[in-house]
């Protein structure tokens, strides 16, 4: 399988692109931590010059969401993370929570015309857009990246569907843009009132689950519709292709899986935290936590396209969790994994025990024999978390692969 690429970097090995991405780092490092105050305090003390591979990158702080938001209350409106001022900043957003993004300059600074060209739109399609224009960036991100391609867009955004439903029958756009579902509300709402949009042949769908079933449905009405993975802080980070196995990391982004709570990195296909790096140099985001889970896929996509696959979106990370009324946080599971050598895993469950809350940490290790093992993980746990618990010793390999570091099996019916 072959697909026609939007430039020739998509082909170009994997250690070529680690390389190009590496060389440039350290210089954008510098321009970060010279014009904004928030980075030069994130990464005080960092040699921007030495981090010439993955291994110095990991060894740099992670900024979460949920820390930038406390820092952009604290330094409105941006935490101190914007590189210079407004002056020729395009636009200004404000996404819920609230949390501040600043759009930078540029025909499509979100990186949306690659997720597009690959999901087979084209220089002259008419593209309906209806992710919203109100507030958010959502609507731009793809609307940059469609006019980027050389597309006319029409920008729809969201609500009045009876009037959205005419347009496509009176402008005829060939493709569609929005969240997965609701090009069907668009669909059944047409058929309904026996309007024609059978113009519509393909979709680029994110912000919600693209189910197998959904996806069929599509493809019988003649639709053919790919994914992208985008955030509003970052742009497109990964996006499908007519292969439909995995979704590619896009061009100019440096992605890492990590454990929840923690920098560190997960083995290729176990699920964790998707971390990323842009090259926005208006607004960087170096080692940027998502709070996305999700996993890397082994090897290459067969469409040609070269760069590292991801599983998509698989949940949230953010698994910090109440216990006997204190909060038990991943990076605390990871503190005592890391006082003992030999386990190479832990899951908290957290349960009830009659009218109480109960923990039982498993711990996956190959030091099963140690039968004073699980006494000292069980003192360690109380160390951290200031609260009892059980332990259970498992075999590695044996725990799910599902990110979770925390699991609150309590039913709350």
């Amino acid at each position: 399988m072959s697909d026609d690429m939007f430039d020739a970097r998509e082909r170009v090995t994997p250690d070529q692109r680690e390389a190009e991405l590496f060389a440039k780092l350290p210089g954008f490092l510098a321009h970060a931590i010279a014009k904004s105050k928030g980075w030069d305090e994130q990464l005080t003390g960092v040699d921007p010059q030495s981090v010439t591979g993955r291994t110095a990158l990991c060894a740099l702080p992670i900024l979460r969401k949920s820390s930038l938001l406390e820092k952009q209350k604290a330094h409105p409106p941006f935490g101190g993370f914007l590189a210079g001022d407004l002056n020729g900043v395009e636009r200004v957003f404000m996404s819920p929570g609230p949390i501040w993004e600043p759009q930078a300059q540029g025909d499509d600074p979100w990186n949306g015309a690659r997720a597009l060209h690959a999901a087979g739109f084209r220089k002259g399609d008419v593209v309906f857009n209806a992710f919203s224009y109100h507030l958010t960036p959502g609507g731009f991100i793809l609307d940059h990246g469609a006019r980027a391609l050389g597309c006319t867009v029409f920008p729809a955004g969201v609500g009045n569907t009876d009037l959205q439903v005419e347009a496509i029958e009176t402008l005829k756009p060939v493709g569609f843009i929005g969240t997965p579902d609701y090009l069907k509300v668009l669909l059944d709402r047409a058929a309904e009132q026996g309007r024609d949009v059978s113009s519509i042949k393909r979709a680029l769908a994110s912000g919600g689950a693209l189910f197998p079933s959904l996806r069929e449905e599509y493809e019988n009405r003649g639709i053919s519709v790919l994914q992208c993975y985008a955030t509003a802080d970052l742009g497109v980070i990964a996006y499908e292709s007519s292969a439909r196995q995995g979704m590619i990391v896009n061009e100019d982004y440096i992605v890492e899986i990590v454990r929840p709570g923690t920098g560190v990195p997960v083995a290729e296909g176990e699920v964790g935290e998707l971390v990323v790096t842009s090259f926005n140099r208006t607004y960087p985001l170096i080692r940027f936590g998502t709070g996305d889970l999700s996993a890397v896929l082994p090897g290459s996509s067969p469409c040609g396209r070269t760069n590292m696959r991801i599983a998509g979106w698989m949940g949230r990370a953010d698994q910090r969790t109440k216990v006997k009324g204190m909060f038990v946080d991943p990076a605390q599971v990871a503190e005592i994994i890391d006082r003992f050598d030999g386990i190479s895993k832990a899951r908290l469950s957290v349960r009830r025990d009659g009218e109480s809350d109960a923990m039982v940490l498993a711990v996956e290790t190959d030091r099963r024999e140690d039968t004073a093992l699980p006494d000292q993980v069980a003192q360690a746990l109380r160390d951290v978390t200031k609260m009892k618990g059980a332990v259970e010793i498992v075999a590695v390999g044996s725990l799910p692969n599902d990110g979770k570091v925390i699991s609150d099996e309590r039913d709350y019916g």
